[in-house]
């Protein structure tokens, strides 16, 4: 398993402790707000964790065009679709400029481990999809002949393709199991 990888699963693996409250949260905390909102940051971090870890765990699935199986393999969309629905239970749209569509527009600067990233590969807008998985990389299942891999969005291919991040929130439009 790479260095970055380890030191990425460690540290969503980690609880982190709140500080008490201080003045200002003190309202929140009385109303008993304060802990249900930490609850919420902690099930996110779970969640991304286990999208993460999931998405890990088809490394090396053959690529397929219109593949949506780790027994058929993957294409990109297939492949996204496939994790979210497996790891949290939401059913994206079939297609990456669908999942585009369906899902929340992020800034590149506020990206976070199971977010969407989108390319331009085809000459056309959102024709390419993959889940952030931190440290600028993303996790895909790339084209025909390649199997599924961790790439650095940095690399000139990848950097001048760049055409959106998505953030999948269960109230966006995509559908609950």
């Amino acid at each position: 398993m790479s260095q970055w990888l380890c030191a990425f699963l460690l540290a969503f693996s980690c609880v982190a402790q709140a500080a008490p409250p201080d003045e200002t949260d003190r309202p929140l905390a009385d109303k008993g707000l304060l802990s249900r909102l930490e609850g919420v940051s902690q099930t996110v971090a779970v969640r991304t964790t286990d999208l993460v870890v999931n998405a890990m765990g088809f490394l090396g699935v053959p690529y397929r065009r219109g593949g949506n199986s780790v027994e058929t393999g993957f294409d990109c969309s297939g492949f996204v679709r496939a994790i979210y629905e497996q790891t949290v239970g939401l059913l994206l749209p079939r297609r990456a400029d669908q999942q585009a569509a369906a899902t929340e527009v992020i800034d590149r600067k506020d990206l976070q481990p199971g977010d969407l990233v989108f390319f331009n590969t085809m000459r056309r807008s959102f024709s390419h999809v993959g889940i952030y998985v931190g440290d600028g990389k993303f996790i895909h299942s790339p084209r025909s002949g390649a199997q599924v891999r961790v790439e650095d969005m940095a690399t000139d291919y990848w950097a001048k393709r760049f055409n959106g991040a998505r953030r999948v929130a269960p109230e966006s439009d995509v559908a609950a199991k």
